[in-house]
Parts: C-alpha cells; structure tokens; sequence
C-alpha cells in the first residue's frame, strides 16, 4: 500500500499545476460538504477573522489546492514564481546577522520556503522547522523532498531547536509557522483575530537569543494555475517597534502581524486550521526547546 500511495504521487506530480488545482478546488469542496466538523470549523474561523460569507466559501477551494499541489511541489519540475518586496530581505541579511522568515498558514507555504532557498540560498540557506509524518512512507517521501540545495529542515525536537539557533547565530535563515500552536508549555495565550489563541514563543526567543532579523513572508497562490507570487514584509514597517522580549506583548505583535497578512489575502487562508484549540501535553521530544532557545 505505501509503494503504491508512493506511486500515486510520482504521478500526480508530473500533472500541470492548472489541472492539479482544479482538482484540488473538487477535494476542498468534497471536504466541506461531507464533514460537517470541518465545516464548522472553517466557518466559525472565518465569521471570528470578521470576514465574508464569499471569503469562506472562496477559501474552501484554496484549501484543497493546497493540498493537490503538493506533489508537485515536492517532486516534479519547479513551477514559476515571482517576486514582490524582495529589497526587505536584502535589508535584513545587510544587518549581518541571521534573518527569520515567519508566514501564517496562508497561500502556498510550501512554495516560500522553496523560492527562498532556490534565490538566496547560495549566500543564506535557510532551515524550516517542521513535523515529521507518522506514516514512514510520508515522512521519508517529505524528507527527500525538502532537502534541497540551500534548503535544510529541523524536526520540532530539542535538537532541532538547536539546529536552528546554530543556522541563525551562523548568520543564515529560518522558517517558522506561528499561528502553528506549540505544545502545552510551550506558548502563551494572545488574541488572534480578537479571541484568544494559544501562541509560540519560539519566534521571539530566536529573535532575542540568535540576534536575527524578523522577516515576514507569505506565497500567493496565482489564479488558473500560473504559478504563485511570494511577498515579503517587513516585520515592523515604522522601524520603531522592535519585537518585545516579554513573552505575552511579543505573541501580540507576531498575532498581529500575522493578521495584517491574512488581510491581504484572506480567502488563501487556512480557516479550517484549529488556531483555537487547547494546546496539547507537552511532547517529550519536544521538552525544553523554550529553555534552549532562551539561550539556558
């Protein structure tokens, strides 16, 4: 059954991005309609964010784009990309030290890790965090996938805390999702869209601990196929409020931040993602990472 699901997306991942998409719009819709869980959820989140009834139904289809590019994404030919507010990360790597990349569950998050990797990965490799699959097939499948020149990833152990402060002290890049809700101990409660959420405090002890430059970043996905259009941000466009070092106000300024890029383009975001949920018991191959990255 693995080598066959293996199969299946070697397959999908030769198809064109167009055709991957209108597929992936069909299983978004699918999911919305059949699972009345998930339909809450997407449509709780949307009416918190303060969004439209044409925002939550656009966003079911992106959903399951998301999802349908991804073979493509991890194995097939590279797909096009352009390019909108790059001079903020040359900005940023001139300072000298580590630069951290943050984006929410918005549009192609995959794709942003990728481009960064393919455009200044020679000078500044980057390194994402993430969480290795259950399934062996998939977590092989996604390690292969990933690890691509200028492009290396961490798990979301203690050691892979570590690999990141190393990139960033290093004077090299990560990436972080952090509107993804860490485990129990591990974050502190911030309004998110005006309710309370469950938010990391990795991003800022990174900050604090490596010296590095916040960058924010997000990958829109292009209509009918065409590819995606990355924009980049400045953490804080006034340039006069640097992240905080108390743990509650840093959550506040990363939430809000996250929200100003959901504003862009809300309908490419994940709505069905469970930002409000409890967090979980802390994870044993997890505990500690907040000391580690608090320099202890």
């Amino acid at each position: 059954m693995d080598a066959f699901i293996r199969l299946i997306f070697v397959l999908l991942s030769k198809l064109p991005l167009p055709l991957l998409h209108a597929g992936g719009w069909l299983l978004g819709w699918l999911s919305f309609l059949f699972s009345g869980r998930y339909r809450r959820r997407l449509l709780d989140n949307v009416r918190q964010g303060g969004f439209s009834m044409g925002v939550a139904l656009a966003s079911v289809g992106e959903a399951g784009k998301m999802v349908a590019e991804l073979p493509r994404l991890w194995l097939g030919r590279p797909v096009r990309v352009g390019w909108e507010g790059a001079a903020h990360i040359e900005a940023a790597q001139a300072h000298g030290v580590g630069v951290l990349y943050l984006t929410p569950h918005l549009g192609c998050f995959e794709i942003t890790a990728q481009a960064l990797a393919e455009r200044f990965g020679e000078r500044m490799p980057i390194t994402v965090l993430y969480r290795p699959a259950r399934q062996p097939w998939l977590r092989e499948l996604v390690a292969n996938a990933r690890n691509r020149p200028g492009l290396h990833t961490a798990p979301t152990t203690l050691a892979g805390v570590k690999q990141l402060i190393k990139a960033l002290k290093s004077g090299q890049s990560v990436g972080l999702l952090p509107d993804q809700v860490p485990p129990e101990g591990q974050g502190v409660w911030a309004p998110f869209f005006g309710r309370d959420a469950y938010t990391m405090t990795l991003s800022a002890r990174l900050v604090h601990s490596a010296k590095a430059q916040p960058v924010l970043i997000w990958g829109e996905r292009l209509s009918w196929g065409r590819g995606f259009l990355v924009h980049v941000r400045p953490f804080d466009p006034t340039h006069t409020a640097p992240m905080a070092t108390d743990a509650v106000q840093s959550a506040q300024q990363i939430n809000h931040a996250m929200e100003a890029l959901v504003r862009e383009c809300p309908q490419q975001y994940l709505w069905s993602y469970a930002r409000y949920k409890k967090p979980a018991g802390p994870d044993s191959a997890e505990a500690g990472t907040a000391t580690v990255a608090n320099g202890r």
